[in-house]
């Protein structure tokens, strides 16, 4: 018997509507944006399904992983607001801001009807996202003082 592809059974944003995530974007200033089932994905960096960012909106379509979603507007959201407008696709280049993008993403799975840190922490995992200590979870707990400083410094935690 062939396991299926753990990335297929990621929670994607049909799973848990736009409602709740339109409401935690606007939260910061951010602007969630339905994109039409098979339609490209505007400003998606890794294109397919993976959600887009351009200027202060975030793209998703219905079958965008929540993780994808968190994770660009999370970038988004650790920006400085005069860099937001700038932003086209790729938000950063900075190990620190990508490190602070990836800690908050977590945070923020919490404040997410039915997602929570524990499922998004498995997701990423399941995705393919590394970390030197070997899963997600070990490194938000463990190793991740640096993200912890900058998002704290920036009052986002």
């Amino acid at each position: 018997m062939i396991s299926p592809d753990p990335s297929t059974l990621v929670l994607r944003l049909a799973d848990i509507g736009d409602e709740a995530p339109a409401a935690l974007l606007a939260r910061y200033g951010l602007t969630l944006q339905h994109v039409a089932d098979g339609e490209p994905i505007p400003g998606s960096y890794w294109g397919d399904e993976e959600a887009g960012i351009i200027g202060c909106t975030v793209h998703a379509r219905a079958d965008t992983p929540v993780h994808s979603l968190l994770h660009e507007a999370c970038h988004l959201i650790v920006l400085p607001s005069e860099r937001r407008a700038q932003i086209h696709t790729d938000a950063t280049d900075s190990v620190e801001e990508e490190d602070a993008t990836c800690y908050l993403q977590i945070v923020l799975a919490d404040e997410l009807p039915g997602v929570g840190r524990h499922r998004l922490m498995a997701d990423m995992d399941a995705w393919g996202y590394t970390f030197r200590l070997g899963s997600t979870r070990a490194w938000f707990e463990q190793d991740a003082e640096n993200a912890r400083a900058f998002l704290a410094e920036r009052k986002l935690l």
